[in-house]
């Protein structure tokens, strides 16, 4: 077997990998330990590295004195939810618009094309007087509702649906099958992995949605683990170490999600960029 050999450039690489690395991994780790911080020690100078005397006190009033647990789970089921619906209609919408003919077709992948480059903040006004109007205003429902038609999830599924054979689709159409059935049996095994990327990135991207839910969601009950670590900063003194097990909280089903489904996520995304 040949050695690799080591080049300037390849040093170069490695080095500025390894201090990116660093750089984004060092606020994960401060969070994680100023978690087990007592509130002097979150704040002293020279800072502490790793904490000199452990203590679950802020977990501890994090969950007694609010009601972190309920903010977890809101934040689960929306994220969860979310996720369920934007993946069923965009699969289904990708199917229809690459695999089938009918008028209007390239006008309205068009028209998903342009609302992709439209920013949350442009179409936030009407979301907020059609879930006024609805009367869902303040429930998890006004946050899941506005993010089923996700214009990125139809585009994405349409580039996998693109490469399921014409020819397997009219065997199943001689054989008798029906839609639902052909796609479940044919075209759903072929774009899974744009499927279960499309997953790992809406769960991530709602969990991490806190404009939204900030605008739809205000009674104390209904807050998502991130709005609820938000209102625990105090207008004349904070709590650090409190703030910092809200963030642990917030932070670790997210991360440990896109650990364990990574090679789906990437898998996917690589896949779909090669697609024609």
């Amino acid at each position: 077997m040949m050695k690799k050999k080591l080049s300037v450039f390849n040093i170069l690489t490695s080095i500025v990998l390894g201090l990116l690395t660093i750089f984004f991994i060092f606020p994960f780790y401060w969070i994680m330990t100023g978690a087990f911080k007592s509130q002097p020690d979150t704040i002293v100078i020279p800072p502490q590295w790793w904490p000199t005397a452990p203590t679950l006190e802020n977990f501890e009033r994090l969950i007694v004195q609010n009601p972190a647990l309920k903010w977890l789970w809101n934040s689960i089921f929306i994220s969860t939810a979310t996720m369920l619906l934007v993946c069923l209609t965009s699969a289904l919408a990708g199917y229809v618009l690459a695999k089938k003919r009918f008028y209007g077709q390239k006008l309205l992948f068009t028209i998903f094309i342009a609302a992709m480059a439209l920013p949350k903040q442009v179409v936030l006004v009407p979301l907020v007087r059609i879930v006024n109007f609805m009367g869902i205003h303040d429930t998890l429902a006004a946050v899941i509702l506005p993010l089923v038609g996700w214009p990125f999830g139809v585009f994405l599924m349409k580039q996998f649906s693109e490469n399921v054979p014409t020819e397997l689709l009219e065997s199943a159409k001689i054989d008798g099958s029906g839609e639902i059935r052909t796609f479940v049996s044919i075209v759903f095994p072929i774009v899974k992995p744009g499927f279960a990327a499309l997953a790992i990135f809406t769960f991530i991207n709602t969990w991490n949605d806190y404009f939204m839910q900030l605008v739809m969601l205000s009674s104390r009950e209904n807050l998502t683990v991130s709005l609820g670590v938000a209102t625990m900063q105090a207008e004349m003194a904070t709590n650090y170490g409190l703030i910092m097990a809200g963030a642990a909280l917030a932070a670790v089903p997210i991360v440990t999600v896109f650990l364990l489904f990574q090679k789906s996520f990437t898998q996917g995304i690589t896949m779909g960029a090669v697609k024609g």
